[in-house]
């Protein structure tokens, strides 16, 4: 019998950048849409705000350092950077914001530092981090979940918020609202307790059983999803488990403590962008540790950072700044979180 001859390596890898993308952009679709769902024409504009920015963006930066275009803007990269940046802002942002992100996540955090593959930070990351800075008003601009407070803007109301400003300051705050998490943290610096927020007849309705409306359905989709790429084997599993068990058992710890300051542990799992940053934005190959032990102290660590700014912090939410420090980290941890090298023994001190 004869046998067809090939080359080395004999077992064959069919996964590739663009392949590895697509699976990612499948996987936030549910939650994606889920928060369209619950907050508006708002999540599509920036959507295609920021697709349409982050890919204007890479082509010119390509072409800026003579790279060839095409193969660069299909692998996908950009696309999924415009994705995350885009779920990440406030659904009412003005599109100069969105498109501000975009420059700052596509030009400087990752071409100036040599392209996909090299650079050290976060570029969704880097572009909400620059926003949330420079715009902190614009950064509020949080359409009502669906069912409270009239739910979100008519499409005509959100083009004039987002693309013309046609509105007046009085009526955007009217129409706006924090997230839950902002709420809860700036009652309780009031010295309120978080039975007083979840019971005020202004706030109260923002509430649902667990957290805030809808986002346990945005959560528990981008959930699904990650969990869908973990079986794909497009995400190492590392990462996610151990940002949510650190999530969970330090936000526990406290709220048992004291539970009129602190929210439960599934309060802090299901709001804000808890899941995608466990599964879509922390998972990054590029920016992340790459060794197993490295992984799970990366994970942990983000979660600390975030928990801690969340409380205690003068923002929001402390996701993309706890993302961003760990990205800092990731060499360190690399370094001295190295597997044994196969056959040799420990070292004996």
């Amino acid at each position: 019998m004869l046998f067809k001859k090939a080359d080395a390596p004999y077992l064959k890898d069919y996964s590739n950048v663009q392949s590895m993308m697509l699976k990612v952009i499948y996987a936030l679709i549910p939650g994606s849409i889920a928060m369209f769902w619950f907050f508006g024409w708002g999540v599509l504009f920036n959507l295609a705000i920021a697709i349409s920015v982050c890919l204007a963006s890479e082509a010119m930066m390509l072409k800026f350092r003579r790279r060839p275009v095409e193969p660069a803007l299909k692998d996908g990269s950009a696309l999924v950077t415009a994705c995350l940046l885009a779920l990440a802002l406030p659904p009412l942002a003005p599109w100069w914001l969105v498109a501000i992100a975009s420059l700052f996540a596509i030009v400087v955090a990752k071409h100036l530092y040599g392209g996909l593959g090299f650079n050290p930070f976060n570029p969704a990351m880097v572009g909400y981090v620059v926003v949330l800075i420079s715009f902190p008003r614009e950064m509020t601009l949080w359409t009502p979940p669906l069912g409270v407070a009239g739910g979100w803007p008519s499409f005509t109301d959100a083009v004039a918020i987002v693309f013309g400003s046609g509105i007046s300051t009085q009526a955007l705050d009217a129409i706006t609202m924090a997230t839950p998490i902002d709420i809860l943290k700036t009652h309780i610096n009031m010295e309120h307790d978080i039975e007083y927020v979840r019971t005020h007849k202004v706030y109260g309705e923002l509430f649902g059983p667990v957290t805030g409306v809808g986002w346990e359905w945005i959560n528990g989709l981008y959930l699904a999803g990650g969990l869908w790429l973990i079986k794909q084997g497009v995400i190492d599993k590392r990462i996610p488990i151990s940002f949510i068990i650190s999530l969970v058992l330090i936000s526990n710890f406290l709220s048992v403590l004291d539970y009129a300051s602190y929210s439960s542990a599934l309060f802090h799992t299901l709001s804000g962008g808890t899941m995608l940053a466990a599964f879509f934005i922390a998972t990054d190959p590029v920016t992340a540790s790459t060794t197993p032990r490295g992984r799970i102290i990366y994970g942990a660590g983000i979660a600390a950072i975030a928990y801690i700014i969340r409380n205690w912090g003068g923002y929001p939410d402390g996701i993309a700044f706890a993302v961003l420090l760990m990205n800092m980290a990731a060499p360190l941890l690399d370094q001295y979180t190295q597997p044994r090298t196969f056959g040799k023994s420990e070292a004996k001190s």
